[in-house]
């Protein structure tokens, strides 16, 4: 089981766009802020979940002008379009009056976490295409 998992991960990982590779580095950097300047507070959190409820249906609504009619969004986009405001709202009230400049906290060692997990994620996801592509000309 373990294994089929694994091997799942990879192909996912070795297969990833260039667009889901920076989208998955953007949530990537969303969770080192979150986790180094998390705030209990529910206020914010319900806040940004409204946010998240309002926005993320004008999104589907939007997306789905340019459908043929009965058409439906894709369900993960659906998962982004409420996901993004979430993570943007809640983004700016954990920093607001830290001293960030857009996504660039004040302290070195927060931004270094950052970009190291970025890095990690697309060096793996490297990897795996690599790996991927030497399985294939191996079966050739």
């Amino acid at each position: 089981m373990a294994r089929l998992m694994a091997g799942s991960l990879v192909r996912y990982m070795g297969g990833l766009t260039t667009p889901r590779l920076v989208l998955w580095c953007y949530l990537l950097w969303y969770l080192v802020v979150v986790a180094g300047n998390f705030d209990s507070s529910p206020r914010l959190w319900i806040t940004s979940f409204g946010l998240s409820v309002i926005i993320g249906v004008a999104l589907i609504l939007n997306a789905r002008i340019g459908l043929p009619a009965g058409s439906r969004v894709d369900r993960w986009q659906a998962f982004r379009f409420f996901m993004m405001p979430f993570c943007v709202s809640s983004f700016s009230a954990l920093v607001k009056g830290q001293g960030f400049l857009l996504l660039f906290s004040p302290r070195a060692p927060e931004v270094a976490a950052c970009l190291g997990v970025c890095a990690a994620f697309l060096g793996a996801a490297r990897l795996c295409r690599a790996w991927m592509g030497s399985r294939r000309l191996s079966l050739v």
